[in-house]
């Protein structure tokens, strides 16, 4: 009997280690394409065509949008901008939020030298 329960347990225990790791993995990949998701949700909402920005890239800028030239001041942006683009190059991004608008629910256009 001792030796019936020992060789019904080993088969019990490695059928739940097998579940529990294929549960593992696959929370795993669930877990890496969230934060894949997450990742690529914050680098682009949309990517829009020219079309788009012209709407708003007008003298006087309409209310509740900025555009954003992320290129390096020098010489990208000094040679040619969108009129009323804000410079904020993306290697400067971090020190110079105080240069966003206040309100959140402003439309930001950021341009740069394309998407990659």
């Amino acid at each position: 009997m001792r030796r019936f329960k020992k060789t019904l347990w080993v088969p019990i225990v490695l059928m739940l280690a097998m579940i529990m790791g294929v549960g593992c993995q696959t929370t795993k990949g669930v877990a890496a394409k969230a934060t894949e998701q997450a990742k690529a949700d914050w680098t682009f909402h949309a990517i829009v065509d020219v079309g788009f920005v012209q709407q708003y890239a007008k003298v006087p800028q309409p209310e509740g949008v900025m555009i954003i030239d992320s290129r390096p001041l020098r010489p990208k942006y000094v040679k040619g901008h969108i009129p009323t683009a804000v410079n904020i190059p993306d290697s400067q991004f971090e020190k110079m939020t105080d240069k966003l608008p206040q309100d959140k629910n402003t439309l930001l256009i950021f341009y740069c030298g394309g998407p990659t």
